[in-house]
């Protein structure tokens, strides 16, 4: 199944290594959002979306990414990174996919190092994160997308 994983990854690049163990689990293209905001993604059998967690939410630009450029009815799968609690989650990207008729195959998340506003006074928080079982998990969690065809769970 070829895919596309569509990241945002800014700050230790937690989003960026969890992306990096996806593609090393199958035929996935990595796309940096933050240097290509517009591409056509028609091409691919599935769409993963990646952001860390900023202020509780996905950051805003892989929101507008995937607003802009996801395919109708084009699978997806989305991916996030977070340093004490996930918040919203992919909420917002959820969003997006259900006012395009796109089928959610699943969402994958874990701790990455957050050294953020006042987690910088203590030196940040989930320290070592993502580490080798999440990375792991990450690739697990592509290779049941993957072996899925791209086809809805449910």
């Amino acid at each position: 199944m070829k895919t596309v994983l569509c990241y945002y990854s800014y700050h230790h690049g937690n989003t960026r290594k969890v992306a990096e163990a996806m593609a090393a689990a199958g035929d996935v293209t990595l796309l940096d959002v933050r240097t290509t905001p517009t591409a056509d993604l028609s091409g691919y059998d599935c769409v993963g979306l990646a952001s860390g967690i900023y202020g509780f939410e996905v950051h805003k630009a892989l929101v507008d990414f995937a607003r802009t450029n996801l395919p109708a009815g084009k699978p997806v799968f989305f991916v996030t990174t977070y340093g004490a609690a996930k918040g919203a989650g992919a909420k917002a990207l959820a969003a997006v996919a259900a006012e395009k008729a796109c089928p959610v195959l699943g969402e994958f998340g874990c701790k990455g190092f957050d050294t953020f506003g006042p987690f910088a006074l203590v030196g940040g928080i989930a320290k070592g994160h993502p580490d080798a079982q999440d990375l792991a998990d990450a690739r697990a969690f592509y290779q049941t997308i993957a072996a899925s065809g791209g086809r809805d769970p449910e």
